[in-house]
């Protein structure tokens, strides 16, 4: 679909459990810790949160709580160093970016869309990786205003996420003359329905459970690539089957038992 008399169509990608496996966020986490710029306690616990937020998706509360953190713990701290964390979390990012996912991006490319990175994660990060995807842009987080090339720990901008996320696409389109009505959009999360219902074709990728609903409600497609999901499915299912197994057995060894015991009696 080429561009139109409304505009170019294009097609948006959240970035965490979307276009990649698992929390941007932890990866930042990783290399801020190798760094020395992040404790091992927070570490631990972002560790955790990435754990659940791969199980059961992002909440408002704990993606606000997550931004005030990130913003905070940025004061201080000088850009350049920020800036050099970048190769280390790429290192993290890159391999858990779904192969099937980058796929379906560069087929909206050929077919004439323009295609962006759209995440609560940093704008800096967001940036490079569509670089790196050769995608045409994205849009991304300012954690923190800086001032004489140091972070002040004072949040800036739109923080990407709900309502604010939707509204930075209309700036998006607005500025790159973009045709929402012919536009694609993929998210994992029910926050992001502002955005999904903003486009002509919205689509759940690994779903959460209220996205979920939404979508068989509204008849969207549906993506499913977690593999961390599909692991502990057949995990359960395999301890489910050596249980079974178990209790077989022991069933089987206790009925031997008594069969031997009767063979005894009658002898």
């Amino acid at each position: 679909m080429a561009a139109s008399a409304e505009g170019t169509p294009a097609a948006f990608f959240d970035l965490d459990r979307t276009l990649m496996e698992g929390s941007s966020a932890f990866q930042f986490g990783r290399a801020a810790y190798r760094a020395g710029l992040l404790s091992r306690r927070q570490l631990i616990a972002d560790g955790w949160a990435n754990l659940m937020f791969r199980l059961r998706g992002a909440s408002d509360d704990a993606s606000h709580d997550l931004r005030d953190r990130i913003s905070a713990s940025l004061a201080g701290t000088r850009v350049r160093d920020m800036e050099r964390l970048g190769a280390d979390v790429l290192a993290g990012v890159l391999p858990r970016i779904y192969p099937q996912v980058l796929a379906l991006a560069h087929e909206h490319q050929d077919a004439g869309r323009r295609v962006y990175i759209v995440t609560a994660a940093s704008q800096d990060l967001a940036e490079i990786l569509a670089r790196v995807l050769a995608f045409d842009g994205a849009v991304g987080s300012r954690f923190s205003e800086v001032r004489d090339g140091v972070y002040t720990g004072r949040p800036s901008g739109l923080f990407i996420y709900g309502r604010d996320k939707a509204r930075a696409i209309e700036q998006l389109a607005a500025r790159d003359g973009l045709d929402l009505a012919a536009s694609y959009a993929y998210s994992d999360s029910a926050s992001d329905l502002p955005l999904l219902w903003m486009v002509g074709h919205p689509v759940a990728v690994n779903p959460d459970s209220s996205l979920v609903k939404v979508a068989r409600a509204e008849r969207w497609e549906v993506l499913r690539f977690d593999r961390l999901g599909r692991r502990l499915k057949a995990a359960a299912g395999l301890i489910g089957a050596a249980a079974a197994g178990g209790v077989g057995s022991a069933a089987l060894a206790a009925r031997g038992r008594r069969r031997r015991s009767l063979v005894a009696k009658l002898r």
